[in-house]
């Protein structure tokens, strides 16, 4: 039998030589182990900040619904007449829209408006908010008595995160949105007090 030798074995080896420059630049080319955490990184921060803001718009679009149905319910009272027979000033009546909202509303935050008219023609919409953007707070609370037209107004300025993030979308000077609810009725004709049953 024949002992086979290896043939590479008894070569000499070459020294490593240096990859030149474009060689360096071509492997470098093909390398794409770090794309995609390169690629998420510069996408990410407007992505975030995208997704922060259109949740706060969400939730501001959901106070509103919230502060809407809470005056709708609290205008009730008012229209027939509890409110009147149970003596309700404008705190207890406050209390009482305070009731109709979640747990996360703050009851330093709400102002309510109710006032009386003659005719519906007669109301006129007023400026809420001044030069220095700052809340125009000329409320006044008057039930009214039977049939008479009652304009309710709630006010709600709600916290805003997106300043924070270069995006303002406040309309108040303290970095708050306000959030707006209206009704307009005319009372039932419920019995008055000294009117009798």
């Amino acid at each position: 039998m024949s002992q086979r030798h290896s043939v590479s074995a008894s070569l000499p080896k070459e020294p490593a030589r240096r990859p030149s420059f474009v060689g360096r630049l071509r492997r470098f080319r093909r390398n794409e182990s770090g794309s995609t955490a390169i690629e998420f990184a510069l996408v990410a921060m407007p992505f975030l900040v995208l997704l922060a803001f259109l949740i706060e718009i969400g939730l501001v679009f959901f106070a509103g619904e919230v502060l809407d149905n809470a005056v709708a319910e609290s205008a009730r009272l008012i229209r027939t007449g509890q409110a009147q027979k149970a003596s309700l000033d404008a705190d207890g009546f406050k209390q009482e829209v305070m009731g109709h909202l979640p747990g996360f509303f703050s009851a330093d935050r709400l102002s309510i408006d109710v006032k009386t008219y003659t005719s519906f023609s007669t109301w006129a919409e007023t400026p809420l908010i001044d030069e220095d953007d700052k809340l125009i707070e000329d409320f006044s609370y008057q039930t009214g008595s039977a049939s008479q037209i009652v304009v309710m107004r709630a006010f709600y300025r709600w916290p805003m995160a997106g300043s924070y993030f270069g995006v303002d979308f406040s309309d108040l000077a303290d970095g708050t949105r306000l959030i707006a609810s209206i009704a307009a009725f005319r009372n039932e004709p419920f019995p008055t007090a000294s009117g009798g049953s």
